[in-house]
């Protein structure tokens, strides 16, 4: 165990009254270790690394001690592992296995084993790295990602600096050359120890750090320890260099932010040739000053080195071409459907080139990540959390890059240290002493077969999980239950009223049903082109443009004591039911056209809008030409946009239009008994029944019967329907159309 210093960067979490809670179980304080490092990405990304003890349990065979590897499992984090998320494993067979290994040329094959060494009922999946922990000799062992090691292991001058290090901080961490992770690795690393006794760490060239100890506390010391000394060693070297990526030449726009905005439709809907995706926008310090340096396209062009960033952020990202001093906005969008067309283009070459017959077939070509200068960065995947973690890993890069940068000492000259044998050091492309990857070895870690099952224990995706529903009138009633019922089935949600902590309420409530980061909201006033484009705007720059616009917003005006509307009410009715429901289209249509993906519309009109009746003239000619709006954008917006509707009987239940008062002097005018001490509910649900004894179901209706009618209109399963006000009054016969 090395001398422990005072940590400069990290922050030392351990606690020994929380550890001593854990100590009873050794699975426990793994977990608990293992949560320390991922609460901090600078020591290992979302999703990376691995951590492992090995420790005596009891065999269920022979009911003796035997010695047991417990090991992160496949595609868990860090930072969120519990003890369930650690797959156990006989260490004997483990080290077995060396025996049955045939060379490098059949490593995968080794990975079939690892189920067949499972201790007891474990079923995790273990993952790939598992024999590079089973045959280190040391009791707990961590395998990171840190930023300032990998600047170190990416470095073309690593291995020399890597010496400089070790002799300025006193410590003994040996360079092994890149070797893709699985048994082949495993056995370097193994030799690596035997060769170097005494060694504390091993630094991975292109990829990561192991570091381990004699106890759970030991092994966590070393390796915060020495990932802090490596950001110490690279942050002097950055304050030395002093200009980064060869300087900057575009510098941030002041107004990106509106200019993203303009743009990340257009974006989204290049990057959704294959499968929609969820866009995340990062313009923070580090993300500008790579975007608009000298030399961002090239290191973009190299892509990133350590297999963890790739399979997120693919090979390389897509750097736009664009200069913001001397094009405008519009240049910049025009571009952007040939440049993502040539980047599928050339990975799709890239693809060809390196698969072979066992690869898995070819996925999606589109970038993940797009670079541009002025603005900095934008991030695309499945969802929201997908989007972010992407655009994290870049960042990351972009740090890994700046930490080689900030080595380099001189001209790169292979065969670099990288390279296992000096052959294939040309393999390696590097620029200004950073070094990338091979593509061959991108390949085979980006298509690895093992990828590819993890990839398909992925549970599937919900049905909405790709879309994004901007929904006016979420704070109560029919909008409320839209909003709980798309955020169950995995929808992006942008909840707007003029009841703006009504909105903030239900996007809570929504939130708890799938993730905070799927859920937005915000105040809106729908008769207000401005208040309608800001709320577009904003829902735009969550997640990337929009797939579904529900309204559910309107007034009904109570006429004054002579039984007569003003002509202000009158004016106001119309321009929220009617003006309200034109002025949204009018907001979402070039989003939608920019994208050019299908995309859905659902306004809410009423029953009122065939059915005459007495003392509610505003409402329901507002609900008549709404049918009649809702044809006509269903015409004007064709065939991109689907526009339909729903025409409820009264709903009671839950409506804003029901407040008390008026649900009184609904039960006086049609004689229901009632009493003043009976709550709200109670005589909403008394209204509720009397109206519905007008229908031919004999059944109220409800606000989550007229959210499910909403739903469906605005998934796949109605993607042949449109221009359509289907009815959900059970059985109104006043209102069948005639």
């Amino acid at each position: 165990m090395p001398e422990i210093r005072k940590t400069v960067y990290l922050q030392d979490l351990w606690n020994p009254d929380a550890a001593e809670k854990h100590a009873t179980s050794p699975l426990a304080l793994l977990r608990y270790r293992s949560n320390l490092l991922g609460a901090d990405l600078r020591i290992t990304n979302f999703g990376g690394g691995n951590t492992s003890s090995k420790f005596d349990l009891r065999d269920p065979f022979t009911g003796k001690p035997t010695r047991v590897l417990a090991v992160k499992g496949s595609g868990g984090d860090l930072g969120s592992i519990t003890d369930a998320g650690f797959a156990l494993l006989y260490q004997e067979r483990l080290e077995q296995l060396k025996t049955l290994y045939r060379g490098e040329a059949h490593e995968d094959e080794m990975v079939n084993f690892y189920p067949l060494a499972a201790f007891d009922e474990n079923r995790v999946a273990a993952s790939i790295d598992t024999p590079l922990h089973a045959l280190l000799p040391f009791p707990h062992v961590d395998h990171l990602h840190p930023d300032w090691a990998i600047a170190l292991a990416a470095s073309a001058n690593g291995k020399r600096k890597l010496e400089q290090f070790n002799k300025d901080y006193g410590r003994k961490i040996v360079w092994v050359p890149w070797q893709r992770p699985g048994f082949e690795l495993a056995l370097l690393i193994e030799k690596a120890v035997q060769e170097n006794p005494g060694i504390d760490g091993i630094l991975l060239g292109g990829h990561g750090l192991f570091t381990w100890g004699d106890t759970q506390h030991d092994c966590y010391l070393n390796s915060i320890h020495t990932i802090d000394e490596m950001g110490e060693f690279i942050q002097e070297h950055q304050k030395q260099k002093g200009v980064l990526f060869g300087g900057l030449e575009h510098p941030a726009m002041a107004d990106r932010r509106k200019i993203a905005a303009q743009i990340l439709p257009a974006l989204r809907g290049a990057m959704s040739s294959n499968r929609r995706v969820i866009a995340h926008y990062a313009d923070q310090e580090d993300a500008l000053t790579f975007a608009g340096s000298a030399w961002s396209r090239e290191l973009s062009a190299l892509g990133t080195s350590c297999p963890d960033h790739f399979l997120r952020t693919r090979v390389c990202p897509l750097f736009l071409n664009w200069t913001p001093e001397k094009q405008d906005v519009n240049e910049l969008k025009a571009g952007i459907p040939s440049q993502v067309a040539e980047y599928r283009a050339a990975y799709k070459k890239y693809y060809e080139d390196w698969a072979t017959g066992s690869s898995p077939n070819l996925r999606d070509a589109n970038p993940s990540v797009v670079i541009v200068p002025g603005l900095g960065l934008f991030g695309f995947g499945k969802n929201k959390k997908e989007a972010r973690i992407t655009t994290e890993f870049f960042i990351n890069a972009i740090h890994v890059m700046a930490g080689a940068n900030a080595l380099g000492d001189g001209e790169a000259a292979h065969p670099l240290p990288q390279a296992r044998h000096a052959e294939q050091s040309k393999q390696f492309t590097h620029f200004h002493n950073y070094v990338a990857l091979p593509r061959s070895e991108a390949f085979r870690i980006e298509y690895w077969a093992l990828e590819e099952a993890k990839l398909q224990r992925m549970p599937a995706e919900a049905e909405f999980s790709r879309k994004i529903a901007f929904i006016i009138g979420g704070a109560s009633g029919i909008g409320r239950e839209v909003a709980l019922m798309l955020a169950r089935k995995g929808a992006h949600l942008f909840v707007a009223d003029f009841d703006e902590q009504g909105a903030k309420k239900v996007a809570e409530r929504a939130s708890a049903m799938a993730s905070p980061e799927f859920v937005s909201s915000a105040g809106v006033d729908i008769s207000s082109a401005d208040s309608l484009a800001e709320a577009v705007r904003r829902t735009i720059m969550e997640f990337g443009g929009l797939d579904i616009v529900v309204n559910t917003a309107a007034i009904y005006p109570v006429p004054g004591a002579d039984g007569e509307l003003s002509d202000a009410l009158w004016a106001k009715t119309f321009l929220v039911n009617v003006t309200g429901n034109y002025l949204l289209a009018r907001a979402t249509e070039g989003v939608f056209q920019e994208q050019g993906l299908p995309g859905a519309m659902v306004l809410t009109s009423s029953a009122n809008a065939v059915v005459a009746k007495k003392g509610s003239e505003a409402y329901d000619t507002s609900k008549t030409a709404l049918n009649h709006l809702i044809h006509e954008l269903a015409i004007k917006l064709g065939p991109t946009v689907r526009v339909n509707g729903i025409a409820p009987a009264t709903v009671v239940a839950g409506s804003t239009m029901f407040p008390r008062d008026r649900v009184i002097q609904s039960l006086q005018k049609y004689k229901i008994a009632f009493s003043e001490s009976e709550s709200s509910e109670s005589l909403r649900d008394k209204l509720a029944d009397f109206y519905a004894q007008r229908t031919l179901t004999k059944r109220p209706i409800t606000p989550e019967l007229c959210a499910a009618a909403i739903v469906w209109l605005a998934g796949e399963q109605s993607a042949r329907t449109t221009g359509h006000v289907i009815p959900v009054d059970g059985g109104l016969s006043e209102a069948f159309l005639r």
